[in-house]
């Protein structure tokens, strides 16, 4: 008697090892794949490393957000270097850990954003606004660099020294100036504001010929509006005190005062050298830009440029930018 005999005995074995084989094969790519895959830092991690961002550590932790950069998410982080809380007055974590908790982590929360936004998603634009976790917007731009072979980017004024930072939860992009969230309002009440931070600047004899023209309505609509704001040193440096103001007409202190005034958004990463910049009192104003900073220069300044000495600072409907000379139409 013959013994029963499957023909296809010996296939089905051969399929098995070979199935065998192939699962072996692909589970050892996989591991190698899996080696092979680079693993980020988190967003806390790339800050407290290094020594470029020692003083935002330590804002972090006084604020008590250090532990938000180190939580699964998707942040995108405008990180400002140690430069750049010297330049705010922050000169070490002594300085830092005096500001009270509740003002400096509304500052880190507006340097924070709630999405993963890399230099390439950025539009080429002028101040795309994007919500930060403080609540209040930020002003991105991007534009093509003096040569045109690569962009500028800045954020409220902000340039961006390094970007792309990759981190498991997020980006981090180093930025060379502490961001101020509008935290005064409008423009009118941020130079009223500013000496609250900075006690060495005074706008005295500014917000009285304010008061006597009755312009600062005018500040206070939606805007968009850049001020040149002048302080007192500024106002004396041309001759004007409190006595000329009160001496001088509306008229022309109104016609001074809307010289100081642009209306739109500009920041100073976006001012070229020798720009003509048109004012609110129908002149322009020309603009001079070099590696030492900004200046603007009046038609009737003889041509003696001012000084921006407390660049982009932002308000709700503009920003603000402190100069040492009272810009003189013709």
């Amino acid at each position: 008697m013959l013994a029963n005999h499957n023909p296809f005995a010996g296939r089905k074995s051969s399929l098995l090892v070979a199935l065998l084989v192939w699962l072996t094969v692909s589970f050892s790519a996989c591991n190698e794949a899996d080696k092979n895959t680079p693993t980020f830092p988190t967003i806390g991690e790339i800050v407290n490393t290094g020594s470029r961002f020692t003083l935002l550590k330590a804002a972090l932790l006084r604020a008590g957000l250090d532990g938000v950069m180190a939580q699964p998410g998707t942040y995108t982080v405008f990180a400002p270097t140690d430069d750049a809380f010297k330049a705010f007055g922050y000169v070490d974590a002594a300085a830092i850990n005096a500001a009270p908790v509740e003002l400096l982590k509304t500052v880190l929360q507006y340097h924070v954003l709630g999405a993963r936004v890399p230099a390439s998603d950025i539009p080429t634009a002028i101040n795309t606004a994007q919500p930060t976790l403080s609540g209040l917007p930020v002003y991105i731009s991007k534009v093509a660099s003096g040569t045109g072979t690569s962009s500028v980017v800045s954020v409220n004024g902000a340039r961006v020294l390094q970007a792309d930072g990759q981190a498991s939860n997020g980006v981090v992009h180093a930025i060379d100036r502490v961001l101020l969230p509008p935290v005064f309002g409008n423009v009118a009440a941020t130079v009223q504001g500013i000496p609250t931070l900075l006690p060495t600047a005074s706008f005295k004899l500014l917000l009285a010929a304010v008061t006597k023209t009755g312009i600062g309505g005018a500040l206070t609509g939606p805007g968009p509006l850049t001020v040149f704001a002048p302080t007192d040193a500024a106002f004396k440096a041309v001759g004007i005190d409190s006595t000329v103001i009160a001496n001088t007409s509306a008229t022309v202190l109104t016609g001074i005062l809307t010289y100081h005034v642009l209306s739109s958004r500009t920041y100073t990463p976006l001012v070229t050298n020798g720009a003509s910049l048109s004012t609110l009192q129908g002149g322009t104003i020309t603009a001079g830009a070099s590696t030492t900073g900004i200046t603007v220069t009046g038609k009737g300044n003889m041509g003696v440029a001012s000084n921006i000495t407390g660049p982009d600072i932002t308000a709700t409907n503009g920003v603000v930018h402190i100069i040492d000379r009272v810009l003189l139409p013709q």
